[in-house]
């Protein structure tokens, strides 16, 4: 079975030592550890990591490489990105959080995870990129928190 490959917004390793999300957030971390989930993050998360704590950059580090999928910022998602703008989807203050949406749209991972509900995990929201992404031939990107993403023995 293919492992599903879900990409992290900056959010998810912050929610690892955050004690609203870590009970989410940890056994996400757990699987990709396992190696049953693979982790997909970009050079924007890196970028937005540089001003974190070091734990959460030991976290990142700290990953199986092999469970791991690094991707840079390409002019393609920048273009998508700055689609999702253009169409007022979110307003200009929130192009970080439209090029994480982009990269993993581009990339077509099986899913995009943050614990931002303002921006990202917002079913209006959603529904806007996704309609951006269909009108720019893009497939639809499955937005979740970390807690809908969590697995639950039978």
């Amino acid at each position: 079975m293919k492992r599903q490959k879900i990409y992290f917004d900056t959010s998810v390793f912050g929610g690892y030592f955050d004690s609203e999300f870590t009970e989410f957030t940890l056994p996400l971390l757990e699987r990709v550890k396992k190696g049953e989930l693979k982790v997909v993050y970009s050079e924007l998360t890196e970028q937005e990591l540089e001003p974190a704590p070091e734990k959460v950059k030991q976290l990142v580090r700290g990953l199986p490489v092999e469970n791991v999928d690094f991707i840079d910022i390409t002019d393609e998602a920048i273009a998508l990105a700055s689609q999702y703008i253009a169409e007022n989807v979110v307003g200009k203050t929130s192009y970080e959080d439209c090029l994480h949406i982009a990269i993993a749209t581009i990339h077509k991972v099986d899913y995009l995870a943050s614990w931002n509900f303002k921006h990202i995990v917002n079913t209006t929201r959603i529904r806007a990129y996704n309609a951006v992404n269909l009108k720019m031939g893009y497939s639809t990107l499955e937005i979740r928190s970390p807690r809908d993403l969590m697995k639950y023995e039978d």
